[in-house]
């Protein structure tokens, strides 16, 4: 009476274990994925298409206007230019400084100290939209 040890006694038909993996299925889906991918990453950017005017600098000798700033410091104090002005008065005096038939049709510069509250930046801007003056540009400085 003895034990058999070892396998593959089984019958004619019968299939061994096999423990090698197939990477067949897992490389279908990951190739299936890439050309998915690859079709949908150009459809999902957006282009939105600018008609943007030329750089054409002003000829020589030309007179170019110094440009309209709006200073906003610390504590809610405003500047148009060199001259103080408050939140009140300040479409008003910047109409008056600007003498222009149309005012709001003129870019205006705002700078802000990096100690300003958001919350006295955005009453200038909201002041200034509320009033027409649409076109407003941001100063930046670079450290």
């Amino acid at each position: 009476m003895g034990a058999k040890l070892g396998g593959g006694g089984g019958g004619k038909f019968e299939l061994g274990q096999n423990s090698d993996i197939n990477v067949t299925p897992f490389v279908d889906v990951m190739l299936v994925l890439l050309i998915i991918f690859m079709v949908s990453i150009p459809a999902a950017t957006v282009s939105i298409k600018l008609d943007l005017p030329p750089a054409i600098p002003p000829p020589p000798g030309a007179k170019v206007e110094e440009p309209t700033l709006i200073n906003v410091q610390q504590g809610g104090k405003l500047f148009i230019g060199d001259q103080a002005t408050s939140l009140d008065t300040l479409t008003q005096d910047l109409t008056r400084i600007l003498d222009k038939p149309e005012p709001t049709e003129e870019r205006v510069y705002i700078r802000a100290d990096r100690t300003v509250r958001y919350g006295d930046f955005m009453a200038v801007m909201n002041t200034l939209q509320g009033n027409g003056f649409y076109q407003v540009a941001l100063i930046n400085e670079e450290l």
